[in-house]
């Protein structure tokens, strides 16, 4: 099996590196490896829409994959989805491209324009370990929310369990070059005004980095 797992950066995808046996001295944004019987490529975007969109693309155009899964961390809207827990996000949503109208957001589609704001992941895929994954929405934005003001209108709009800065820019990509995919990320934090004392990123990437190789193991 060809897959490409495509990440912001690279320190949410050390773990795995680990597990995997891949240097980080020998790396670029780019790395290939093998484990099992599976072909994997490890691409590095940096972070944010533009990027994630630009090198995702040009990944998808230069080598055909059977599956691509983009992994990170993410923040929460949901105080009930604990620290370290793992989603996939299998609705996404453009939250910031519209315009504002006084203190309303109107988007495309309330406009009347031509786009696209929301996708819907309705690739099927066979493996155990992702159905067993929760399924939530997320919005993909290109300032994360620390603002209690911010937050709820953002919430109240678009209902969303998750935040991330590239999901939904990758989801596009691929859905339109049309390889299947995934969307795996695990909470940091919760979504509220910022305070790094109450995240825990080693646990989420702990959790995300398991998680993911027990979904290629189950290949």
């Amino acid at each position: 099996m060809k897959i490409l797992i495509v990440s912001a950066t690279t320190f949410e995808v050390a773990t795995l590196f680990g597990q995997l046996g891949i240097s980080l001295s020998n790396y670029n944004n780019f790395f290939s490896t093998t484990h099992h019987k599976h072909s994997i490529d490890f691409l590095i975007t940096g972070v944010g829409m533009v990027v994630t969109s630009y090198h995702t693309t040009k990944a998808l155009m230069n080598k055909r994959y059977d599956l691509a899964i983009n992994i990170g961390i993410c923040g929460t809207f949901n105080k009930n989805l604990e620290l370290g827990s793992v989603v996939n996000i299998y609705q996404d949503c453009f939250s910031e491209l519209g315009a504002e109208d006084g203190d309303n957001f109107l988007t495309l589609e309330e406009l009347h324009l031509e786009g696209q704001t929301a996708i819907l992941n309705e690739t099927t895929i066979s493996n155990a370990v992702i159905n067993e994954i929760p399924k939530v929405t997320g919005i993909t934005v290109n300032t994360v929310h620390g603002s209690e003001h911010n937050i709820e209108k953002v919430f109240n709009k678009f209902h969303p369990y998750v935040e991330s800065m590239e999901g939904a820019a990758f989801m596009f990509v691929c859905q339109n070059e049309h390889v299947p995919y995934i969307q795996i990320r695990a909470i940091s934090n919760i979504v509220e005004q910022r305070n790094k004392n109450n995240w825990n990123i080693p646990l989420a990437i702990e959790n995300l980095n398991k998680k993911v190789l027990e979904i290629i193991n189950k290949f």
